[in-house]
């Protein structure tokens, strides 16, 4: 949530942002867009995901949409049985099999809370109905993301898994730069691989859609908590599968405050539900016997 401020004061003198920030986007989307559009900002996404559809989508009509396809790794652990998981360490969550990233994003790879952070962000960003986004586990992260047609047409961006080609294509946009990233073997690839997400193992995409059918401040306390959660697994005071029960118990406790499906119309809204969001999640630690 700590982007959120020099974001948007970036879009306030009209600067084209290159946006790796999701979580700006899921806190304070609305303000965010609206912020560019009055300043004649524009906002470029960084994200893999988001980046493969934007270019997806150049020289297309969005009413022609049909769906967006989210691809996911699975993160480190996709592969253990479901009764290990509750077991698994810092380190364990961390050895990500394709991509080289910070140890927060990967943790939450992991857990599928980015996933649930970029279904978000979709919504936001490119402003397409919560039933239009899915999310599909494709373990090889050469499909970076798709978008369907409504003439059964997909598009989809593939490349390395490299964070070279989004943050290259965001900073040298409209033009394509040469950039160095590995360039695919298709006949040395051979497969591509897809499966359903498991909605058990990863709650976080389920968390998602409840956030945004509240929609206003939800998505900031919905990050909030969720950041609340990674701080003490990162610590080691709770379980890899109790971070989603922990953001879980604070979204429902604060849903019986009339504030959460409120719009965010400043910042201060959001900043204070980011902080009543983290107080929450603390105090439901707390009553679990987890110290913050």
């Amino acid at each position: 949530a700590a982007g959120l401020v020099p974001g948007l004061r970036a879009l306030s003198h009209g600067s084209t942002l290159a946006l790796a920030n999701k979580e700006s986007l899921v806190t304070a989307g609305p303000l965010l867009m609206a912020t560019a559009a009055r300043h004649g900002a524009r906002i470029l996404p960084v994200d893999s995901e988001h980046s493969a559809i934007f270019q997806a989508l150049i020289g297309e009509d969005l009413s022609t949409v049909d769906r967006i396809i989210l691809t996911a790794s699975g993160g480190a652990l996709r592969d253990w049985p479901m009764t290990a998981l509750a077991s698994a360490t810092v380190e364990q969550a961390l050895a990500h099999p394709n991509w080289a990233m910070g140890q927060r994003i990967t943790i939450d790879s992991a857990s599928m809370f980015n996933k649930a952070l970029e279904v978000i962000e979709t919504r936001e960003y490119f402003g397409i109905a919560p039933d239009r986004i899915e999310v599909i586990i494709h373990p090889e992260s050469i499909i970076h993301s798709m978008v369907g047609f409504h003439d059964g047409a997909i598009m989809a961006h593939l490349g390395s898994p490299d964070m070279r080609h989004p943050i290259g294509y965001a900073l040298n946009w409209p033009q394509r730069a040469p950039l160095p990233v590995a360039r695919l073997d298709l006949a040395q690839l051979s497969t591509l691989t897809f499966r359903a997400p498991d909605l058990a193992r990863y709650p976080a995409l389920r968390l998602a859609r409840e956030v945004m059918a509240i929609h206003g401040l939800a998505g900031a306390a919905f990050n909030a908590a969720k950041e609340v959660a990674l701080d003490l697994f990162l610590a080691g005071r709770i379980g890899f599968m109790d971070m989603a029960a922990l953001v879980e118990e604070t979204l429902d406790r604060l849903s019986a405050r009339e504030t959460l499906g409120n719009a965010a119309k400043t910042l201060e809204d959001v900043l204070a539900m980011d902080h009543l969001a983290r107080q929450e999640a603390a105090q439901a630690a707390a009553r679990t016997g987890t110290t913050v």
